[in-house]
């Protein structure tokens, strides 16, 4: 949807991770050089500038694609150029402290700059903290709205919807405090609020980009997608579907061998869990 209606490489995509940028490379020219992904003397797992001209920044860690895109939005105005800039975040990325201040740059500085936040609840593992918790009432809000409007629909107008009415009104005051705003946390730092849509559809997402377009400033649309969306194991297993290496795509079955060599944060986890059967004191915090 981004490369039907953005005009790339002339407008600029940056994806905050290199899994984000698999689809894309594979649409911008390297279908066939996709088979070397990540092998020797292949093409990168990262978008690389070297690689092609449709990789507009270097990915090497999250959390840096606003900051990154925020950079070329300003050159780009500073240079009257007319293009368009668009930064790829997944909730996950989106709580590294570089994408805050990206967000309060862009912000401050009415950069013409549009964020994707790609939500599916899953990073590596489950997602957990303040803003994950964030986002699902923004959804869950979405969803609230749909069936408010539903029942005011059905009820029509009349003495008996506005009693209704005035007293969700009065209860929802009284147990909140206010009547509350789901969407204050990117409007309080500039951004203009889209969403949340359903990012898996491809006819959604082209419309709402083609009217983003048109609108200057910064703007975050806010996607929900499914992670392994179309591939029955990868969406049942999403923590090991991550990055599963390499398996059988017919059945789904991992071919890849299991090294017997400890990764570093197994060996960290475990010896935390053994210090912490010893001493009752100690706490880890991710």
């Amino acid at each position: 949807a981004i490369h039907k209606v953005f005009n790339t490489p002339d407008d600029k995509v940056v994806w905050d991770v290199g899994h984000q940028a698999y689809a894309h490379k594979i649409l911008t020219g390297r279908r066939e050089a996709f088979k070397q992904n990540r092998k020797y003397h292949g093409i990168s797992g990262f978008p690389r500038r070297e690689e092609s001209p449709y990789d507009a920044f270097g990915t090497g860690h999250s959390s840096t694609s606003i900051s990154a895109a925020l950079g070329m939005a300003v050159a780009a105005q500073l240079e009257g150029r007319k293009e368009h800039v668009i930064a790829v975040i997944g909730d996950g990325a989106m709580s590294g402290g570089l994408a805050f201040e990206g967000l309060n740059n862009a912000g401050s500085l009415n950069a013409d700059l549009l964020v994707i936040l790609n939500d599916n609840q899953i990073s590596i593992d489950k997602n957990i903290g303040a803003l994950h918790n964030y986002l699902m009432k923004v959804v869950t809000a979405q969803r609230y709205n749909k069936l408010k409007k539903s029942v005011w629909d059905r009820l029509g107008a009349g003495r008996l919807r506005e009693w209704l009415q005035k007293l969700v009104k009065s209860t929802k005051r009284n147990l909140t405090g206010a009547d509350g705003g789901t969407l204050s946390l990117f409007e309080s730092l500039g951004f203009r609020y889209f969403g949340p849509i359903d990012g898996n559809d491809i006819g959604a997402m082209t419309y709402m980009l083609g009217r983003l377009k048109q609108i200057p400033g910064p703007k975050l649309l806010h996607v929900m997608t499914t992670k392994g969306k179309g591939y029955a194991p990868a969406e049942e297993d999403q923590t090991v579907w991550h990055a599963p290496g390499t398996f059988d795509a017919a059945t789904g079955r991992r071919t890849g061998k299991k090294s017997d060599k400890s990764k570093f944060q197994e060996v960290f986890g475990t010896t935390l869990l053994d210090l912490a059967r010893t001493d009752n004191r100690l706490v880890g915090i991710t």
